[in-house]
């Protein structure tokens, strides 16, 4: 599943070309997570003014009200102005003057939905209840540290649950605790202030790493302009059961924690 990196990787490459272009048309393919909510024609006309991100939403902004995109489980946006005909697992086209955005979605499990504000029902219902940027100024330790003294459940989970700081994934979460130190079946409520300031310095330096090295591309993902990421070549624990921790030599562990799997070395995270 493309995570917070990726979301932010596909919106840089992006962005800057498809600000300022006006709409021209909007091409739906078969129907999506949840529907587009306006009729595609009213679209038209409208300018993009430019993409931001919350979560592992993107928010294309336009002169009348905003597009949430999420790429779901295998979706992947294009924006290009020579964009072949569209395929099977093509099911949104964004028509402007500057290109088409394309969003492709093997599984369709990803979405396009149309809000009048972020104030609005629809954009609340998706955005409200979504955590704290992990690379902005708002994740503060005091905040971060009181959070999660306030929950039982694993680390692991705590972070995954996106509520009380957004959009640290599977990978990342398996990647941060292992750079904190911290077994990921830990519960949340032990986590001295100490131990949260390591964990809050290392979700903050796993994330920003994996958005320089371009993502994560474990199967098929690729930003707007086709290129993959590779921050997984350097993953210290995910992906890596039984193979030795690339600091102690330790076979690395695996574990289920909520239908996810979880890696861990039992030796550099001994609690």
């Amino acid at each position: 599943m493309p995570e917070l990196p990726e979301v932010e990787v596909t919106r840089r490459s992006f962005a800057e070309r498809i600000a300022g272009a006006r709409v021209q048309g909007v091409r739906l393919g078969k129907p999506l997570r949840w529907p587009l909510g306006i009729e595609p024609e009213s679209l038209v006309g409208r300018t993009v003014h430019g993409v931001r991100r919350r979560g592992k939403y993107l928010l294309v902004d336009l002169s009348e009200g905003l597009l949430l995109l999420h790429l779901g489980m295998s979706g992947s946006l294009r924006f290009d102005p020579n964009l072949p005909e569209a395929a099977l697992h093509d099911h949104f086209d964004l028509l402007t003057d500057r290109g088409v955005l394309r969003l492709n979605d093997p599984r369709r499990f990803g979405a396009v939905v149309y809000s009048a504000s972020e104030l609005a029902p629809e954009a609340v219902k998706l955005l409200g209840s979504l955590g704290v940027e992990p690379l902005t100024e708002d994740f503060d330790l005091d905040a971060f540290h009181a959070g999660l003294k306030k929950r039982k459940a694993p680390i692991k989970q705590v972070l995954l649950a996106g509520d009380l700081v957004v959009g640290v994934g599977n990978i990342y979460a398996s990647e941060a605790l292992f750079l904190a130190g911290i077994r990921p079946t830990l519960s949340s409520a032990r986590i001295s202030r100490p131990r949260a300031a390591r964990l809050q310095a290392a979700v903050r330096d796993v994330l920003a790493r994996a958005v320089e090295k371009g993502g994560s591309t474990l199967r098929d993902f690729s930003n707007a302009w086709g290129e993959t990421g590779y921050f997984q070549l350097e993953a210290m624990v995910y992906d890596r059961a039984n193979k030795p921790c690339r600091v102690c030599g330790t076979p690395i562990r695996t574990i289920r924690q909520g239908q996810r799997a979880t890696y861990f070395c039992p030796h550099c995270q001994k609690s």
